[in-house]
């Protein structure tokens, strides 16, 4: 068995501890979408507890250590972590209208993949257009993964539970 950390990827901790979907249900609602059998393939792989960390509202540190409590895994005192936490000033850009909307729960509740739907309409985009999600979480995973392929992305919290994620082609 693997040793968790912020850098764990659901996927493997739920491999590895398959007791811990139940569990993680019950510390958030929001969680419960990891029953989606196509987030599960998908974005299962690539999300760390770092990003459902974000998504359920908790401090990375803070999530690692229910799960590493719940497995009888010593607690973490602190954790290095590589990933930038930075808070940036809203760029103008977003003040265009987007081309495309996509509603994240919508899709999750249609048992599609967000990762594919995104992508499916990013490549009908312009570049310089706009695509936004809207959804109740934040988005880690997706934020992350359209960073390191090059899109400028911005999200923030609208309003409680309401999140709006930006993505412009370049």
């Amino acid at each position: 068995m693997r040793e968790i950390t912020p850098k764990t990827k659901v996927n493997n901790l739920l491999s590895d501890y398959p007791q811990l979907e139940e569990f993680l249900m019950k510390l958030n609602p929001k969680y419960k979408k990891l029953k989606n059998p196509i987030l599960r393939r998908t974005v299962a792989k690539i999300a760390t507890l770092t990003q459902v960390a974000k998504i359920g509202g908790y401090e990375p540190l803070e999530l690692v250590n229910k799960l590493r409590k719940e497995v009888g895994q010593p607690v973490l005192k602190e954790y290095e972590s590589q990933e930038e936490e930075s808070v940036n000033e809203a760029p103008l850009w977003i003040e265009r209208e987007p081309k495309t909307i996509i509603d994240a729960n919508r899709v999750l509740d249609e048992e599609k993949n967000p990762l594919s739907e995104v992508t499916k309409a990013l490549k009908k985009l312009n570049n310089e257009d706009i695509l936004l999600i809207e959804s109740d979480f934040l988005p880690s995973p997706l934020i992350d993964t359209f960073k390191e392929k090059g899109y400028e992305v911005y999200a923030a919290k609208s309003e409680a539970d309401h999140f709006l994620t930006y993505i412009r082609k370049p």
